[in-house]
C-alpha cells in the first residue's frame, strides 16, 4: 500500500504537458491513477455510510415507535453498526491513500522542477528570478500535492450528495427540493468570494516571490554589500518588500475570513429552515417523526459536502495559480538539449577540437591555455563541454571529429568534464561532496586530495570524509573550495579534463605542489588547464596562447619564453605581467581565513 511512496524519487519524472493548469493536474491524475483511484473509492465509501446514518435512524425511529423493541429494530440497529464499521475503516485506509496522493503529486512536481533546473543551468536564472524557482518547490508543488489530497473527499462528497437527494426526493419532494436546490445555492454564494480571493492569493505569490529572490541575493552578496556599505540600502528593500508581502497576505485574510464566516452562517441557516419545514409538516402529519429526524440528519450532513466543496474551490484555485508557476519554469529552454546523440561518439583517445580558435587537445597531453584576457580562455574552455547549443553551432566543437552537439549529452558529460573557475560547493557529507559520480573508493579520495594539496580540509572537517559540509562550503576558505572543487573534479576521471583557473586562489607555494602533482597524476590523459601562471605552466606537456581569440603559438613554456617575434613577445608580457601582480609573501603554505588571488 505504501509501494508508491518508497518509490519516490521517481526512476523518471515523465513529461507533462504545459499547455495549461488543467492538462498538467489530469496528467498528474493519470500517473498516480492507481493510488488515486484507491483513496476514491474509500471516499465515495466513508461518504455513503456516513449518509447512510440518517436514513437508518430514522426507520429505526419510526419502527420502535411503533413496534418497540423487536427484531426490525434490532435489524436496523445492525446496519448502522456496519454502516459505522464501514465508515471507520475507510476513512482510515483512505487517509493513508489521500496522503499517497498528496506526496506522489508534490515530490514529483518538485522532482519535475529538479531535474528542469539541473538540465536547465544558469538559463533558468535567465528568465525567472532565482526566489521564484526556490518558491517553486517550497510552496506550489505543495499546493499540488494538496489539490489530490482532496480529491477523494471532493467525489466522496458528490456521490453522497446524489444519492441523498434521490432518497429525500422519493420521502418528500418538497423538503427534497429545498435541500437539493439549497445547498447549491449556498455554494454558489460562498463561490462568488473566490475570484476576489483567487486574485488577492495571485498578487501575495508575486510579491512573495519577489521578496524571496531580494533575500537570498542579498544574502549571497552580503559580503559585498559590507564592502561598500550598501547594507542600509537593501535593508529598507526588503524592510519595503516584506510589508507588501504583509499587506497581501492581510488582503487574503479577510477574503478568506470572509468565505470562512459565510461557511457557518449559510449552511447553519439552512440546517434552521430544513428543520422548520419538517417540523410543520410531521405537526400536520405528511411525514413521521422519524423521517422528520432523517430530514434534519441530511440537512445536518450535507453541510459537510457542502464544505469540502467550498474549500475545494479554494484549494484548487490555490492549485491553478501554483501551476502557472510551475509550467512558467517547466516551459524554460535548456542551453543544451536532452535529445539521444545523432551520431555515434568517437572512440576513447580522441582529440577535442574547437574549430574557432583552432585549439586541439590531444587525447594523451596535458596542455594549458593562456591568454592576456582570462575571460576570452575561459570561454573556450567552457564551450569544449558543450553547454550552449546555440553557441555550439556558431562555434563548433569536435570530439574525434564528431560535431558534441551530434553526440549523446550523457555521454559527452562522462567524457569530457569542464570544471569552472568559480566553485560551486554543496551541502551534504564531505565524501559525497567529492565523489559525484558515486564510484571512487576511500583511498582514491585520498589521492585525490592529495594531487589538489587539500589534506588540511579533511583535517579541518569534523569526522574527516564522514563529515558534513555547510551550505555553499562556507566553513572553507576561498582557497579550500577551490583545492575541494579540484580533487572533485580530478574523481570524475574524465576522458578529458579542462580545468579553469584551478589555482588562482591558493598561495604560490600551494600552487607549486599543486602543478606538479596535477601533471603528474594526469599525465599520459587529455588535461586543459587555464591559467596564466609560471608555475603551472612550467610543468605541462604543452602551453598553447591564445590571441584575439585565436591559437598563435604552442610549444613548451621554456620554448615560447626563448623564441622570438611578437607572439613570443605577448608571451613573455603575459606571464611577465602574472609575476608581477600582487606578489604573495612566504608564510603558511595554507590560506585558511580568505582568498589570495592573484
Amino acid at each position: 500500500m505504501l509501494g508508491n511512496v518508497r518509490s519516490l524519487p521517481l526512476p523518471d519524472p515523465g513529461r507533462p504537458p504545459l499547455t495549461s493548469p488543467a492538462a498538467y493536474l489530469a496528467w498528474q491524475a493519470r500517473r498516480q491513477r492507481g493510488v488515486l483511484a484507491a483513496a476514491v473509492t474509500c471516499g465515495i465509501l466513508t461518504f455513503l455510510a456516513q449518509a447512510l446514518m440518517p436514513y437508518v435512524l430514522g426507520h429505526a425511529l419510526d419502527e420502535g415507535l411503533e413496534k418497540g423493541l423487536g427484531p426490525e429494530l434490532l435489524r436496523w440497529a445492525g446496519i448502522m453498526l456496519a454502516a459505522g464499521v464501514v465508515q471507520v475503516v475507510a476513512s482510515a485506509f483512505g487517509h493513508r491513500f489521500d496522503v499517497q496522493n498528496w506526496l506522489r503529486a508534490a515530490f514529483g512536481t518538485s522532482q519535475l522542477v529538479g531535474d528542469k533546473v539541473s538540465r536547465s543551468g544558469d538559463r533558468v536564472t535567465e528568465d525567472i528570478p532565482t526566489g521564484e524557482v526556490v518558491a517553486t518547490v517550497a510552496t506550489d508543488a505543495m499546493r499540488v500535492g494538496e489539490f489530490f489530497f482532496n480529491a477523494a473527499r471532493l467525489i466522496g462528497s458528490l456521490v453522497a450528495y446524489a444519492a441523498v437527494a434521490v432518497l429525500m426526493l422519493r420521502t418528500s419532494v418538497t423538503l427534497g427540493l429545498v435541500v437539493v436546490v439549497g445547498l447549491p445555492a449556498v455554494a454558489a454564494i460562498l463561490g462568488l468570494l473566490v475570484r476576489p480571493l483567487h486574485r488577492r492569493q495571485s498578487a501575495q505569490r508575486e510579491a512573495s516571490g519577489r521578496l524571496t529572490t531580494l533575500g537570498a541575493d542579498t544574502v549571497s552578496g552580503l559580503r559585498i554589500l559590507r564592502g561598500i556599505g550598501g547594507e542600509g540600502v537593501f535593508t529598507d528593500r526588503y524592510r519595503r518588500q516584506s510589508q507588501a508581502v504583509r499587506e497581501a497576505g492581510v488582503r487574503v485574510a479577510t477574503t478568506q475570513s470572509y468565505l470562512d464566516a459565510l461557511q457557518v452562517l449559510l449552511p447553519g441557516l439552512f440546517v434552521a429552515l430544513v428543520l422548520w419545514l419538517g417540523a410543520v409538516r410531521a405537526v400536520d402529519g405528511s411525514i413521521t417523526p422519524g423521517q422528520l429526524v432523517t430530514f434534519y440528519g441530511y440537512a445536518a450532513f450535507l453541510t459537510w459536502p457542502m464544505q469540502n466543496l467550498t474549500q475545494t474551490l479554494q484549494i484548487t484555485t490555490r492549485a491553478v495559480v501554483s501551476v502557472r508557476k510551475i509550467i512558467r519554469v517547466l516551459q524554460v529552454v535548456p542551453a543544451t538539449g536532452a535529445t539521444p546523440g545523432t551520431a555515434d561518439a568517437p572512440a576513447p583517445g580522441a582529440a577535442l577540437v574547437d574549430e574557432a580558435s583552432g585549439l586541439t587537445l590531444p587525447g594523451d597531453r596535458v596542455v594549458a591555455l593562456v591568454s592576456a584576457h582570462p575571460d576570452d580562455s575561459a570561454r573556450v574552455a567552457t564551450r569544449l563541454g558543450r553547454f550552449d547549443d546555440v553557441a555550439d553551432r556558431e562555434t563548433p566543437v569536435r570530439l574525434g571529429g564528431v560535431l558534441v552537439h551530434d553526440i549523446d549529452k550523457d555521454e559527452l558529460r562522462h567524457r569530457v568534464v569542464v570544471a569552472e573557475a568559480t566553485p560551486h560547493l554543496f551541502s551534504g557529507v564531505l565524501r559525497g561532496e567529492l565523489d559525484v559520480r558515486d564510484r571512487a573508493t576511500d583511498e582514491e579520495i585520498l589521492a585525490a586530495l592529495h594531487v589538489a594539496d587539500a589534506q588540511d580540509v579533511l583535517d579541518s572537517t569534523p569526522g574527516g570524509l564522514d563529515g558534513d559540509l555547510p551550505e555553499k562550503g562556507r566553513s572553507l576558505s576561498g582557497g579550500q573550495r577551490q583545492r575541494v572543487a579540484l580533487a572533485r573534479a580530478l574523481l570524475t576521471e574524465a576522458e578529458h579534463l579542462v580545468l579553469v583557473e584551478p589555482t588562482s586562489a591558493v598561495d604560490a607555494h600551494t600552487e607549486a605542489r599543486i602543478a606538479e602533482r596535477l601533471t603528474a597524476a594526469r599525465r599520459g590523459r587529455s588535461t586543459l588547464v587555464v591559467t596564466a601562471s609560471p608555475l603551472v605552466l612550467d610543468h605541462v606537456d604543452e602551453v598553447v596562447v591564445l590571441r584575439d581569440d585565436q591559437v598563435v603559438l604552442h610549444g613548451t613554456h621554456r620554448e615560447l619564453l626563448a623564441g622570438t617575434g611578437e607572439d613570443h613577445d605577448h608571451y613573455r608580457a603575459v606571464v611577465g605581467r602574472t609575476l608581477t601582480e600582487d606578489p604573495v609573501p612566504a608564510g603558511p603554505t595554507h590560506d585558511h581565513t580568505e582568498e589570495v588571488t592573484r
